[in-house]
């Protein structure tokens, strides 16, 4: 009998492990998902790793089963490979919706607040297919595409320089084992490190939003047409119009995520701790995703139309800063047109958690015996 109870104590024990190993694991996926289009997504993935360690220690366990141990010892570069293959064919999939928000956050711009009233997602759609063809539905990206990579090795390298400095401050430094003080590195380490990567490729995220906006009239040939002619118009700087509201969202955009999911997580393994992480993981970064959309999205729609002043030599809508820009979109549109295009975004959130989490998955199983995995 005693024998039994400890082979079965042995084994739960095991199980235990293993299943907070694909948690944790989870955890620094599904918060890859977020509505501008991924400024934010490093930061977020990154701090949410240590905090279950934190919170609580675990126990002296037995060696981990083969699988757990393949995740462990996956590098860096099939890492990043996973994770950039996966961002790139989750926003290829859902690329259809991302571009109606675009088209739907800007048609306030140069159009009288009674004309966008009948404006809908099947009208708009219905437009792309009937004026466009079908493959207008992904214009900008390959853009966007191209944007993941400089973007995610920007903001891997940062998060890590940044944390190290943070550890080095000497407030912080005598509380290396506090909770409360390693949260505060990796949510300060996250944010700068998105605000870093957010500002390095943020040329190809502005190039990304003229492309998706253009109609029937094309105005810029492709990425590189597009930068050069950008420059030439508009200068250099005219390569980081709409920056100051990406860098004002990268903040509450990764505490709203991090605080929803964690609540949300807590609160469901309180009430059915034997459901599968992998549900808890995508419910709760999905519900994540959609509160953060919805506190941010006027930054996004701001910073798109900001993106859009002075396109093919119009003239400029907003002669003033941020918060002039929110004052006049209030009172031409009203509150209301803070919130044009949120539909389509609500829309891709759920499939790009599925997706994301589904290719970065396979491809780190098939990664993990590469060549890459040094």
């Amino acid at each position: 009998m005693t024998l039994n109870s400890t082979s079965m104590g042995f084994d739960s024990c095991k199980v235990e492990k293993e299943k907070e190993a694909v948690e944790e694991d989870m955890e620094a996926r599904v918060q890859g998902v977020s509505s501008h289009g991924g400024v934010v997504d490093g930061g977020a993935r990154k701090f949410l790793q240590p905090l279950h360690h934190q919170q609580q220690p675990p126990p002296p366990l037995p060696p981990p089963s083969p699988s757990v141990q393949q995740q462990a010892e996956i590098g860096t570069v099939p890492q990043l490979l996973a994770g950039g293959i996966a961002g790139a064919f989750s926003k290829t999939c859902t690329a259809p919706l991302a571009r109606l928000t675009i088209l739907m956050q800007v048609q306030g711009m140069h159009a009288d607040a009674a004309a966008l009233s009948n404006t809908s997602i099947w009208r708009e759609g219905l437009r792309i297919v009937n004026e466009e063809g079908f493959r207008a539905f992904w214009k900008g990206n390959l853009v966007t595409i191209a944007h993941r990579l400089p973007y995610s090795s920007v903001n891997f390298y940062a998060y890590e320089r940044y944390r190290s400095l943070l550890k080095s401050i000497p407030g912080l430094e005598n509380h290396r084992r506090s909770a409360s003080a390693d949260i505060l590195v990796h949510f300060v380490g996250g944010g700068l490190a998105g605000m870093t990567a957010a500002s390095v490729a943020y040329p190809l995220d502005l190039v990304r939003t003229r492309l998706a906006a253009q109609r029937s009239t094309i105005y810029y040939q492709g990425i590189w047409h597009a930068l050069r002619t950008i420059c030439r118009d508009e200068s250099f700087f005219g390569l980081y119009k709409g920056l100051g509201a990406t860098l004002l969202g990268v903040g509450p955009s990764i505490a709203i995520s991090f605080s929803v999911y964690e609540t949300l997580r807590s609160y469901w393994h309180s009430q059915r701790p034997d459901d599968s992480p992998i549900m808890v993981s995508l419910a709760c970064g999905s519900l994540s995703g959609i509160a953060s959309s919805t506190a941010t999205f006027p930054l996004d729609l701001v910073r798109r139309r900001k993106q859009l002043e002075g396109v093919a030599g119009q003239a400029r809508v907003y002669k003033t800063g941020l918060f002039g820009t929110f004052g006049h979109i209030l009172r031409k549109e009203g509150p209301r047109g803070l919130y044009r295009g949120i539909l389509p975004e609500y829309y891709k959130v759920v499939p790009g958690v599925g997706i994301v989490f589904m290719t970065y998955e396979t491809l780190k199983r098939l990664l993990s015996n590469g060549p890459l995995n040094g």
